[in-house]
């Protein structure tokens, strides 16, 4: 039978990055404002490496390219998720994502990126940038071009345990004070709309005008379609969050004996809260790891909770 995969993680330093993953992850970051910790990500721009076991030390992109039967001999031509840990100090900049089609035109082939979050922290009045107020794309453009931020940019007020799907298209930025678990595409292709005017190194960075008007969905979905709650579910069961073309996401709160039966290509499971027991072996929060194909079941024990993520 294939082992559990353990991976270590990838950190990014950021401009709006902080220090919490050392402070509630006891990860060993590089420095008080790493704002990313790439937990399951088999992409060029960061690639995990195997922590133990058979496989220890290779790459997550040379396993999918020698080991295709541990994921199911899906046929796809990378790795196709991306799991990540986001602690946003400051704002991050208001941005959104291509489709595949876009992107692969121009971006040199790269996936397009639909991505969901998951909230795991935030201030009692934390708020998300999700969606716009134009209402047709002449009013977009004009939005964006005369620099109309406050008419432009729409808030949702989010808690601990919300849950969002962010679909290619979708204006979208964290605020200042969130952390969350990302389950996104494979892809590292972000544009830039509004960056509130920061400088990086004493320059402004570079923002995307023309792509962003490109790609914004216009209108956007509602503030009542955007944001899902999900922290009171059921526990000891699968909670189904979203079902997509690229992956489906569920939470899975471990109070008693749980037995979860490894019928996909491969499971990604991230302890978010508590600690526990995998199939015998010693989980906390902050362990993220891949269930191969063919595993049978997968046995947890303990007080946690824990975001799952597959391909469909």
């Amino acid at each position: 039978m294939n082992s559990i995969l353990f991976l270590n993680p990838v950190f990014k330093e950021t401009i709006w990055g902080g220090s919490k993953l050392r402070e509630q992850y006891h990860y060993d970051i590089p420095s008080d404002t790493t704002g990313e910790c790439w937990a399951i990500s088999a992409h060029p721009n960061g690639d995990c490496t195997v922590k133990e076991g058979e496989y220890e030390g290779m790459t997550l992109s040379g396993l999918w390219e020698k080991h295709p039967e541990l994921f199911g001999n899906c046929g796809l031509d990378r790795f196709p998720l991306l799991t990540k840990i986001i602690d946003a100090r400051e704002n991050l900049s208001i941005q959104v994502h291509p489709d595949d089609a876009y992107a692969g035109e121009h971006e040199n082939g790269s996936l397009g990126k639909t991505e969901c979050w998951y909230i795991l922290d935030c201030p009692t009045d934390a708020a998300l940038i999700i969606g716009h107020n134009a209402k047709t794309e002449k009013e977009l453009e004009d939005m964006i071009r005369q620099g109309k931020w406050t008419e432009f940019i729409r808030e949702i007020p989010v808690k601990k345990g919300d849950f969002i799907q962010i679909n290619p298209g979708t204006v979208h930025a964290i605020k200042g004070g969130i952390m969350l678990l990302e389950t996104q595409q494979s892809s590292d292709i972000t544009y830039r709309v509004y960056d509130y005017d920061r400088l990086s190194d004493g320059k402004p960075r570079q923002l995307h005008i023309e792509q962003s008007i490109d790609v914004i969905t216009v209108p956007a979905l509602s503030p009542q379609d955007s944001v899902r709650q999900a922290a009171d579910l059921p526990a000891n069961v699968m909670n189904e969050l979203i079902s997509c073309d690229y992956y489906k996401v569920w939470k899975l709160e471990v109070t008693k004996p749980v037995s979860v039966e490894q019928t996909h290509p491969f499971l990604i499971m991230s302890v978010v809260e508590g600690e526990g027991s995998v199939n015998g072996r010693k989980i906390a929060k902050g362990d993220h790891f891949i269930v191969p194909d063919g595993f049978g079941n997968v046995d947890l024990e303990g007080n946690m909770e824990l975001i799952v993520s597959s391909i469909k």
